[in-house]
């Protein structure tokens, strides 16, 4: 039997679901960004999780962060010219220029407004996101000759890939020296990091310590996600299973209701039509055809 999946199922908007505290576009868009460039999952979730506490709009006092990962003005008009073209903006990535004082400039006041807007975007924030670590990466092992960590990544999205190097640096020849001492403009601006409640300077190995715990702390939220998100999924498989007897179509709006546009409309119907494991009487319920004809 074929059937079309009815207009208002297939342009069913997904609700906000939260996952473990993490809405759902969020998570999707970070295990998006981690499988297309390899930097890991868990990273990329916790360090969301400490830079906007998973809220996309967040917005820095200080500064011009914003977005999932709070990226300045300056460092998100870098990775756009670097990485658009990979993640479908070609246009935005070549109307950036930089110039010969190093800052990167767009001409068009329209087109910077709307690239600097896409920090807002969870799917390209979370893919910038990535990219910018694995550049860090890269950087920081060449520099280091030695394999980087979670920690070692996110000292470099905190102090800047040459910050980090200069304090990795110092971590491994001079661990007990005053990381204020070391970036005395980082120490200014970030006193809670830098110096204990009593003012006193904390050494590079406690502030290493520090970041490392906090990475560890948001590390565990990755998890409960990841097992809340597939416990949601198996739930709704098993309700849409429960459904298909009663109507194909009230089985797919299940599905849709949640996954929304992640599902196509052959996959949502294809999946309210599995039979439940031991349902002997699922097989005869109905039959998906997948209709190969191609429109003219």
């Amino acid at each position: 039997m074929s059937m079309a999946l009815p207009t208002e199922i297939a342009n069913a908007v997904a609700r906000e679901t939260t996952y473990a505290g993490v809405p759902a576009s969020v998570l999707r868009g970070i295990q998006s960004a981690a499988a297309k460039t390899g930097v890991d999952f868990k990273y990329l979730l916790a360090q969301a999780k400490l830079e906007s506490g998973f809220d996309t709009a967040a917005k820095a006092a200080t500064s011009t962060a914003r977005g999932l990962y709070q990226f300045i003005e300056q460092t998100w008009l870098k990775v756009v010219k670097d990485h658009g073209d990979d993640h479908g903006m070609s246009e935005l990535a070549d109307a950036i220029t930089q110039g010969a004082d190093g800052r990167m400039k767009v001409k068009d006041a329209a087109a910077r407004k709307q690239i600097l807007a896409l920090r807002d975007d969870p799917a390209l924030a979370a893919a910038m996101g990535a990219e910018f670590a694995r550049d860090n990466k890269e950087y920081l092992e060449g520099r280091l000759k030695r394999e980087v960590g979670a920690t070692d990544l996110y000292m470099a999205h905190f102090l800047g890939a040459g910050g980090a190097s200069r304090f990795l640096g110092a971590l491994e020849r001079s661990p007990t020296s005053k990381a204020a001492d070391l970036l005395p403009e980082a120490a200014a601006a970030n006193r809670s990091i830098f110096y204990n409640k009593d003012g006193q300077a904390r050494s590079v190995r406690e502030v290493y310590r520090r970041f490392a715990d906090k990475l560890e702390n948001a590390g565990a939220v990755a998890e409960a996600a990841v097992t809340a998100q597939g416990t949601a999924t198996v739930t709704a498989a098993v309700d849409v299973g429960r459904q298909v007897g009663r109507s194909v179509a009230g089985a797919a709006e299940t599905l849709a209701r949640m996954f929304g546009p992640s599902l196509s409309a052959h996959t949502v119907l294809t999946l309210a039509a599995l039979p439940m494991p031991g349902d002997e009487k699922a097989d005869s319920r109905v039959t998906i055809k997948n209709d190969t004809k191609k429109s003219a």
